[in-house]
């Protein structure tokens, strides 16, 4: 996977091209991908006939409102390899969630979908600032999960070095940090709040480091993190966007000179904005759930992939193609208390606004008779308060969430270091109803 030197750190062609080039683009990809799902997928044969459509009913990319859906759940009833496109000759390697809710959604890839999906990488580190040269500390986790060989294979046909750590053993992440000196870091932003804290323990200055860029996804994280992280760190803070179901990281990244939501590659993936409840389309600038469309996908085509992703598409700014703004929550994530619709990156925006708390909480939600209830706990960044002054803390919170949320909470307020860290995604909230 080898890039000529000489074309590194320039733009692809398609991110300078106009719009009615990229739709040309993508109208051309779209019908291909359409017509391979089909003739190869039989879960999409007998979808598109019960829908009535063909993929030659495919005039314009207005008419992929005429196709169906494709959900978690039609993964999951095909599993493991019935969504497949391609003979499992042809298959060089399969990732899978982590199957938590269910069982395990799988994916498989060609050597042209492991080509484009390190493509797609790389043109992210390259927008987030990065370039040929630069070391790259990948903390994000290796095997199943798409994140850590994702990022692997993109930063490597870039032309960094990769520093391949994977996730865990905190106090020897934090040291590697230290003596490899990189220049990005590629990490869940909850992992990379554990990793500062560390560094303050070992007494590490981050700014006397080389680490310039923070590449973030994995997980929903708000303005108020990033600003957190930046000035903790001393670096810039960048969102990167991806699922698996649809490629992996790199389906989408936020541009270093505007920092204002991740571009989507749309010359690979197709974007639609939908109403969760009713399934229409809804225009740009509209919130609304994000449906995903794979345009070059050999072994495992996506036809209108329900991400449960709650967001909306915007302009362009530093590329011509959408960005998609910062995501609000998941359509399944979504807690109702008292007929309020909470999600955690809500609490944490109002966690992040006190300069006495560390971004770490934890949300309990449970029934207390018929009402609902939420505790939340959260962390002191300096020991030593009074019970008084943890009470005053718990009062300005519990008053942040009621004002701007809308629900009443208990507040705990727990001495630093008590919550528990993360080594990969957070888990914020216990639903116990």
């Amino acid at each position: 996977m080898t890039t000529n030197r000489s074309t590194r750190g320039s733009l692809d062609a398609m991110e300078v091209a106009s719009i009615d080039q990229l739709r040309a683009h993508q109208l051309e990809r779209m019908r291909w991908s359409l017509v391979h799902a089909y003739n190869n997928v039989p879960h999409y044969k007998k979808a598109f006939d019960a829908k009535g459509v063909h993929p030659f009913d495919l005039k314009s990319l207005d008419d992929l409102a005429k196709f169906p859906f494709t959900t978690k759940h039609d993964l999951r009833d095909n599993y493991p390899f019935n969504m497949f496109a391609v003979p499992m000759s042809d298959v060089v390697r399969v990732h899978a969630s982590s199957g938590t809710t269910g069982k395990p959604t799988v994916v498989g890839y060609t050597h042209s979908d492991i080509d484009d999906w390190a493509t797609v990488v790389a043109r992210s580190i390259r927008a987030a600032g990065g370039h040929a040269g630069d070391k790259v500390h990948i903390a994000y986790g290796y095997g199943l999960f798409t994140g850590g060989l994702g990022a692997h294979y993109g930063a490597e046909k870039l032309g960094c070095t990769v520093i391949p750590m994977s996730g865990g053993q905190t106090e020897k992440q934090v040291q590697l940090i230290r003596d490899f000196d990189p220049d990005i870091i590629m990490v869940t932003p909850s992992y990379m709040l554990n990793l500062a804290d560390e560094m303050d323990r070992q007494g590490l200055d981050p700014r006397e480091l080389a680490l310039r860029i923070g590449i973030f996804g994995a997980e929903p994280w708000t303005g108020q993190m990033r600003n957190e992280l930046e000035q903790r760190l001393g670096i810039d803070a960048v969102d990167i966007y991806g699922l698996s179901e649809v490629m992996g990281p790199g389906v989408a990244q936020e541009c270093i000179e505007t920092k204002d939501g991740p571009t989507i590659w749309e010359d690979f993936f197709y974007p639609e904005i939908i109403d969760p409840n009713t399934g229409e389309v809804l225009p740009d600038g509209e919130y609304g759930e994000l449906v995903f469309t794979s345009l070059t996908k050999e072994a495992m085509p996506v036809v209108r992939y329900r991400t449960r992703d709650l967001t909306r598409l915007l302009p362009g700014t530093a590329r011509p193609m959408r960005r998609i703004d910062k995501i609000t929550g998941r359509s399944d994530d979504m807690l109702i208390i008292r007929g309020v619709n909470v999600f955690p990156t809500q609490i944490e925006e109002q966690v992040l606004k006190m300069n006495t708390l560390t971004p770490h909480y934890e949300l309990t939600v449970y029934k207390d008779g018929n009402l609902d209830k939420v505790d939340v706990s959260v962390e002191l960044k300096e020991a030593g308060l009074s019970d008084s002054a943890k009470s005053d803390v718990a009062a300005e919170l519990q008053h942040h969430i009621k004002s701007f949320i809308g629900i009443s909470t208990k507040i705990k307020v727990n001495d630093p270091g008590t919550l528990a860290r993360s080594e990969g995604k957070a888990k914020h909230v216990t639903d116990l109803r």
